[in-house]
């Protein structure tokens, strides 16, 4: 596995698609790095890309609250079937439908509702796909999926949310976070084949 980043109290790495971000992967790190581990926010198992990690309860507790904060910034890369328009802030109101694991865009606020926002730009296009940069402004479940499934453009093999790709994953990759710590702005990044294809 790819570690970015290592000190006393996180590590920052790149997730295997295929491991799961709250149980798999602290195993590993603990059986790679010792110690405790914290899972600060989650990827779904099936996108891979840059996390941190807390080593101890008080680096937990203390990122608990940036995250609450926002300060913690996640962006993502992703390809969706079509061509949607050069950079929009998306905005919607989400309901998760807890039993069959899926998330729908509503129209009004009940119980259970939250509402999500994400800013994106496309970066390119070829054969009719587009590969996209997002800045999330709220990390929602399946957030990214849904939102731009709802506008016809799902991501490519996401099965779940509309694509017919032969893909068995959707093309969604957590590309960059940023944070502050010890009194600096840190950022970390790595870039899935996926993208580097598509900018060829």
């Amino acid at each position: 596995m790819e570690v970015l980043f290592k000190d006393e109290n996180i590590i920052v790495c790149v997730k295997p698609v295929g491991v799961d971000s709250e149980h798999e992967m602290p195993q590993l790190l603990i059986s790679e790095h010792g110690g405790e581990i914290f899972t600060l926010h989650r990827l779904d198992k099936n996108v891979g890309g840059v996390m941190v990690f807390a080593r101890n309860k008080q680096t937990a507790a203390l990122f608990s609250r940036l995250i609450q904060e926002g300060c913690l910034i996640k962006e993502y890369l992703a390809v969706v079937h079509g061509v949607p328009e050069e950079q929009a802030v998306l905005e919607d109101l989400l309901w998760k439908d807890s039993k069959k694991n899926k998330v729908f865009v509503v129209k009004s606020e009940r119980k259970g509702v939250k509402r999500a926002s994400l800013e994106y730009e496309r970066i390119a296009v070829r054969d009719d796909k587009s590969l996209v940069h997002i800045t999330l402004h709220t990390g929602r479940s399946h957030q990214i999926r849904v939102q731009f499934s709802s506008r016809k453009f799902p991501l490519v093999g996401d099965h779940k949310y509309g694509s017919r790709d032969e893909r068995v994953n959707p093309l969604l990759f957590s590309s960059k976070i940023t944070f502050p710590y010890k009194g600096e702005r840190l950022s970390f990044s790595s870039e899935p084949e996926f993208a580097k294809e598509m900018q060829n």
